[in-house]
């Protein structure tokens, strides 16, 4: 697994840290560049005392998200158990696509509001 690249060798303007030819403002997600993903994120994590990022790319493109109660109320249920290859849960590493799609696709405590299916925009 990668430990990502150290933020402090990014370049900074204002807010935003400049990587892989783009200006980005760490751990807020932007439509998906990847083929079949809804969304990417700029996540930063601290290792060993030192802040580092890594890009992060979530949510199946055809799919929906967030599109019923008994939907969001099952994949949360469902994806609160998803591990990592050490074996540990993925729901609060923030390294984890499980954990953004949790946080920005089904998020607890909001009313379902998603599309039942999603198409890339161009």
């Amino acid at each position: 697994m990668s430990n990502g690249i150290k933020l402090s060798n990014l370049k900074k303007r204002g807010e935003k840290y400049f990587y892989r030819s783009r200006f980005w403002t760490l751990n807020k997600p932007i439509p998906s560049t990847s083929k079949g993903k809804k969304m990417m994120v700029l996540a930063s994590k601290t290792i060993n005392g030192e802040r580092r990022v890594k890009i992060i790319h979530f949510g199946a493109l055809g799919y929906g998200h967030n599109y019923s109660m008994k939907a969001k109320e099952n994949y949360l249920k469902r994806s609160a158990g998803i591990r990592n290859k050490k074996g540990e849960l993925t729901m609060n590493d923030k390294w984890s696509p499980n954990y953004w799609s949790r946080k920005i696709l089904w998020p607890k405590g909001k009313r379902a509001t998603g599309p039942r299916t999603t198409k890339k925009v161009a």
